[in-house]
């Protein structure tokens, strides 16, 4: 009995010791380290802004490379994100918001590697190009048009080399489709580089008469110049310029008060440069839309796409769509709920090609195209909210 007694004792003591030394193992042992392909799920956009997500313990070393990752559309837009891999983990250093978008960014140009190529360069462009850079010369003053939702992509990349020196005002049309904090930030943006920037809204014409006064105080040294040489005063001359339907004739008609110039909500109505005047003092030029004869750059091709910016002949309506979907689904303010709430089917597996395909077959009898283009009328005509598809480089 006092054996059985001591074997029980003796049992229970070793039992004790192999508890404590499980515990001090495991607090010795590192903790599993996150993958890189599940860093995102720590990302959440607009939660802090401006702030450094670390996720692990270790704080980022001084010493870090920061490699420069590019975002579409916009000179001199780099990021830098330290990735640091050591025993601990996964160090990131970013802006949260830079990073969702500098994925999205990612995943957009996969996406579109297996679609046929968004192009689209009609024979009036390619006719008024070399007329308009020559007119350019006799510009006092030049004004950019671009879409509000998607500024960098509605740039194009030789607009720095026509202009050169020459004053230049930023109009970012549209600015009813994005949220008041997107405009902020922009503003902020353009403004570190020196440029003048102001949002309006081509349809009810908010801020085209504060154009039309900037455009006058930018070039107002013009005649003071002429005053010098014994030359007599002449109005002030403007050139608008900017992407396919981005808003430039509705924007002069606003400023008449009148329809003067052609207008409507679709790419290619402008075929001609037309000198319009703006009083005794200000001589407007109106000019087709501007694009590059190829588009390098599929993901701002998409956008152009997705925003009526571009002709409808240029690209697949349930491609485009599907990217659409994915796009929307990935942000925060739109979100797969929204999709369902508007169109009561889920978003099975992310695909947004069999989204467009179920929607097809659930409203329009198993077209596809139709239910394709009800998605991309529905986001240009505002209905998933105010939605901006792209964020400035900060």
């Amino acid at each position: 009995m006092r054996c059985l007694k001591g074997i029980r004792g003796f049992s229970f003591v070793l039992l004790l010791i192999c508890n404590v030394l499980s515990a001090m193992l495991a607090q010795l042992s590192p903790s599993p380290s996150p993958s890189p392909a599940n860093l995102t799920h720590f990302i959440h956009r607009r939660t802090f802004r401006n702030s450094t997500l670390a996720v692990s313990a270790s704080p980022p070393t001084a010493n870090s490379s920061r490699p420069p990752i590019q975002i579409i559309g916009g000179k001199d837009s780099t990021l830098d994100v330290t990735r640091k891999n050591d025993s601990k983990g996964f160090t990131l250093e970013a802006n949260e918001e830079e990073i969702d978008w500098m994925n999205l960014e990612s995943d957009i140009r996969l996406w579109t590697r297996a679609l046929r190529p968004v192009q689209w360069y009609p024979g009036h462009i390619m006719k008024t190009e070399k007329e308009l850079r020559e007119q350019l010369k006799l510009m006092d003053v030049v004004i950019e048009v671009r879409d509000a939702r998607i500024p960098l992509s509605t740039t194009h990349p030789k607009m720095d080399a026509w202009l050169g020196n020459r004053k230049r005002i930023l109009v970012l049309n549209r600015e009813d489709m994005i949220s008041t904090e997107d405009r902020n930030d922009w503003a902020r943006y353009f403004a570190k580089q020196g440029i003048k920037v102001i949002f309006t809204n081509g349809k009810l014409g908010m801020g085209a008469m504060k154009l039309g006064r900037l455009a006058k105080s930018l070039a107002g040294d013009v005649n003071g110049k002429r005053r010098e040489k014994g030359l007599l005063p002449r109005p002030v001359r403007a050139g608008i310029i900017g992407y396919p339907n981005v808003g430039k004739s509705s924007l002069i008609n606003r400023l008449l008060k009148r329809k003067i110039c052609a207008a409507a909500p679709r790419p290619g109505v402008t075929r001609e440069m037309k000198w319009v005047k703006l009083g005794d003092g200000l001589d407007l030029l109106d000019s087709p839309g501007m694009l590059p004869m190829r588009i390098d750059d599929q993901a701002a091709a998409i956008k152009l796409a997705i925003c009526d910016d571009i002709g409808e002949k240029a690209y697949d309506f349930i491609d485009v769509a599907g990217i659409l979907v994915q796009m929307l689904a990935r942000i925060p303010e739109v979100g797969s709920r929204a999709l369902y709430s508007r169109y009561k089917i889920q978003l099975d597996g992310g695909c947004g090609k069999k989204f467009v395909k179920t929607l097809g077959l659930d409203l329009f009898g198993g077209d596809s195209h139709q239910a394709a283009f009800r998605i991309l009328s529905d986001f240009r005509k505002g209905k998933f909210g105010y939605i901006s598809l792209e964020r400035p480089p900060l």
